[in-house]
């Protein structure tokens, strides 16, 4: 384990773009807004793989297309903790997934989206994407509603938060009382909804250290203390690193020394090789790793530098993983078209002493 200064997180300048006037030029209804007005509908299905317990696939142009890729996933568990009649929004059981727009034209003019799923377990899901948008002001009373350009393989939702991940620029961070509802459709690319971001923490690394990449990321909210868990994608002879940051109950932010650094509380190196996702539930590690399109992904629990492979028992193309303490459930998604699924784990057969192992 490394702690230290090397990797850290530092808050970006705040510039307060998405506040006052810019939110006399949108309407802003939040989170219950959206809810309010879901336009897709999802299915249950059996999902492949001897982990998966219950699933669901998009609607059939989000199965298929490929311009958009699901990649991470957080829920209202998250965002409320592990109470037993908690981890609801305002009544919902509220699943949210994000996606990055795929080739160098849909990066270059969609960027990135979240979809908000109103979960239940006996009639299908229903759900709407929202653009992740930052904004930028032109002339004096005009703003721009830039595409917010990044992978997105992980996010969280923490209370009225929500960080996604940057891969090398760092993390995101949105506030989702924020969503705007747009008139005019043409300034987010079709999209009626929108989520504009109010700041970000920068990644910076010192000496000959190769930089942090922020590939994917969960909650842990097992201890004394918050942590936000990130780690990165590497292939073989890579970095594989997965990495803790302390989160200030209070502002709901990385907690951040007086110079605005958010410092690592723990670092482990060359852990999982093509790691996707990896949470903490209740004080064991799991995480999900790809071998490739039409290969089953791979299942890790235990510790740091002592992992146990479960080999083969996810479906092609695991992404992002989370905890649902309520259910002590683990929640995956999958990102190739034709084979994309958001799914439950059973955390008593795959977590502790007792997990299977085929």
């Amino acid at each position: 384990m490394v702690v230290g200064p090397t990797h850290r997180l530092v808050a970006a300048p705040h510039e307060p773009v998405a506040s006052g006037r810019f939110f006399g030029r949108f309407r802003r209804v939040g989170l219950r807004g959206v809810l309010a007005d879901l336009n897709r509908t999802g299915s249950h299905v059996e999902v492949p793989g001897a982990a998966p317990v219950a699933g669901m696939a998009w609607q059939r142009d989000d199965q298929e297309t490929e311009r958009w890729f699901p990649q991470g996933i957080t829920t209202s568990a998250d965002a409320y903790g592990a109470d037993p009649s908690g981890g609801m929004f305002e009544g919902h059981d509220v699943v949210m997934t994000s996606w990055y727009s795929h080739g160098w034209l849909g990066w270059l003019q969609l960027g990135s989206r979240i979809s908000v799923i109103d979960w239940h377990d006996d009639e299908p899901p229903r759900y709407r994407h929202v653009l992740l948008v930052e904004p930028r002001r032109f002339l004096l009373f005009f703003h721009r509603l830039r595409p917010v350009r990044v992978h997105a393989g992980g996010i969280v939702w923490y209370g009225k938060h929500l960080f996604v991940a940057g891969s090398s620029s760092g993390i995101r961070v949105f506030r989702l009382d924020d969503v705007v509802r747009l008139r005019n459709r043409f300034r987010t690319k079709g999209y009626r909804y929108a989520l504009p971001q109010v700041s970000s923490f920068i990644a910076e690394h010192e000496g000959d250290t190769k930089a942090m990449t922020y590939s994917f990321m969960s909650l842990d909210r097992a201890g004394e203390e918050d942590h936000l868990v990130a780690g990165e994608y590497g292939r073989k002879g890579g970095s594989h690193r997965l990495v803790r940051y302390l989160i200030d109950r209070d502002t709901e932010l990385l907690r951040c020394d007086d110079r605005g650094r958010a410092l690592p509380s723990d670092l482990h190196d060359q852990q999982v090789v093509r790691m996707q996702g990896a949470v903490i539930a209740d004080g064991t590690w799991a995480v999900t790793s790809s071998n490739g399109e039409d290969n089953p992904g791979d299942l890790w629990t235990g510790a740091p530098g002592a992992f146990v492979r479960h080999r083969g028992v996810l479906p092609t193309g695991p992404e992002d993983i989370t905890y649902l303490p309520q259910r002590h459930q683990l929640w995956s998604l999958t990102e190739w078209p034709g084979r994309r699924w958001v799914y439950a784990i059973d955390g008593e057969r795959w977590l502790g002493p007792q997990a299977d192992t085929p």
